[in-house]
């Protein structure tokens, strides 16, 4: 008989029980965890990163006080009771966004220059995915409320988002309503319509130009993101999806107008928590809304857009109500880490230990489309070697001090870096990192956050 050590009595993680026709997928068992397995494989790591469009009433986001000790400011007041798992950052920012600020949005994730003849490059959720999609039925799961997702690939192209609740829990969660044959008939026929397509285009790319054979790269660059997307979606159709509680299935299974803002964030959230919990992806972006088009909440009594509401001009009416609207976002955000909180992974730890979530903006002050010193605020990851409860602060030994009662003073902060060597990319560098992305520099990165 062989000996137990040799481990040949285990299951694969994945493993189904098939009968009378039908599937049903196991927990995760002891015997499904190899011998010697390292924290990676008991312990997936996800990263959620949530974007909030035209930065923050920063005079009323500010948090002043560096280290341990800080008071939380209006705006952040509601994260108060995650602080032992939280912490605001100060003083980041992206060089490459400052001469274009209508491109804050795109540059958030990569640390990328976009100017007028260049390409975006490869957003760090997609360079954790590189990493953990060998695991996972999706690569990583892109939401945004209007159509720009903030996610690009390696050769700078936008990857679509979906916006709709019962659409992303049909993608997660359902087999397909054709039937699995039907649809690798479907999906294999597709991935032939792209072969023939890109053979094509290649015949054809002999007799382009320069600036022809660019844009026909780009054109190249989806292609092969559709046919790499295709071939995994085949690959995995044999696999049971997840099985889904009714309790967790009428959370999420469900459309809700984004006009209702806090029960679409909220049930946007509770997809994501799902999608971590079941182990379907391990990366997930969601923006709020770009920068011109981010929507009103008119369920607190704020009709205008929050482009409209950032672009204030002084007025107190529009700065007392964007003021609301950072508030209202954040203490969604907070509905988000407490679920992940309340959620066991399978080792019976908090979801949280194991999830890092980034919220932020790229720009600081709207008005004056200032991109220095963006507000930001990394949760979780404890389990990953993250160390929390402090304000990290990058503008200290930099300025003479905040100074919100004067704030044209501190405006000028929000345009101009106190600190020019403080660039986002060093955060997300430590976040791939903390991910199991091996690297040593991402977009402009001088060095690695420590945190």
């Amino acid at each position: 008989m062989a000996h137990f050590l040799s481990q040949s009595w285990r299951i694969d993680r994945r493993h189904a029980l098939r009968a009378m026709g039908t599937c049903v997928s196991l927990p995760l068992l002891e015997c499904m965890t190899p011998l010697g397995a390292t924290e990676v494989a008991a312990s997936p790591r996800r990263s959620a990163f949530i974007y909030l469009a035209n930065g923050v009433h920063s005079l009323n986001y500010q948090i002043t006080t560096p280290g341990r000790e800080y008071a939380f400011s209006r705006s952040l007041k509601p994260l108060e009771k995650h602080r032992d798992v939280i912490t605001p950052i100060s003083g980041l920012h992206h060089p490459g966004a400052l001469a274009h600020h209508h491109n804050c949005i795109s540059v958030w994730l990569t640390g990328g220059k976009l100017g007028p003849s260049d390409r975006n490059t490869i957003s760090i959720d997609q360079k954790m995915a590189e990493v953990t999609a060998q695991h996972t039925r999706h690569p990583s799961m892109e939401i945004a409320i209007t159509q720009d997702s903030l996610a690009w690939t390696a050769d700078g192209v936008r990857l679509p988002a979906m916006r709709r609740c019962s659409e992303i829990f049909a993608t997660l969660f359902e087999e397909p309503k054709d039937g699995t044959a039907v649809r690798r008939k479907a999906l294999r026929r597709k991935a032939s319509v792209l072969d023939a397509n890109l053979a094509e285009v290649r015949r054809l790319e002999g007799l382009m130009g320069a600036v022809d054979k660019g844009r026909l790269d780009q054109y190249l660059t989806s292609v092969r993101e559709a046919e790499i997307r295709t071939r995994r979606a085949d690959a995995w159709l044999d696999t049971p999806l997840p099985a889904i509680a009714e309790a967790d299935r009428a959370r999420t299974n469900r459309d809700i107008a984004a006009t209702m803002a806090g029960d679409y964030f909220r049930t946007v959230y509770d997809l994501i928590v799902l999608a971590f919990q079941t182990d379907v992806t391990r990366v997930a972006t969601f923006s709020l809304g770009g920068e011109g088009d981010a929507i009103a909440i008119p369920e607190i009594g704020i009709t205008e857009s929050r482009h409209q509401l950032s672009h204030h001009g002084g007025d107190p009416g529009y700065m007392e109500k964007l003021t609301q609207y950072d508030t209202f976002a954040i203490e969604q955000f907070g509905y988000f880490l407490q679920r992940l909180r309340d959620t066991m992974d399978h080792d019976g730890k908090p979801l949280l230990d194991t999830t890092m979530a980034l919220f932020g903006s790229g720009m600081s002050y709207g008005h004056s489309h200032g991109n220095a010193n963006l507000p930001l605020v990394l949760a979780g990851g404890t389990g990953l070697g993250l160390g929390h409860g402090g304000h990290l602060d990058f503008n200290q030994g930099h300025f003479a001090g905040y100074q919100l009662d004067k704030p044209g003073e501190h405006y000028a902060l929000c345009s101009r870096p106190a600190n020019p060597d403080a660039h986002m990319s060093n955060l997300l560098l430590l976040m791939a990192q903390k991910m199991g992305v091996e690297i040593d520099r991402f977009g402009d990165s001088t060095s690695v956050v420590e945190l």
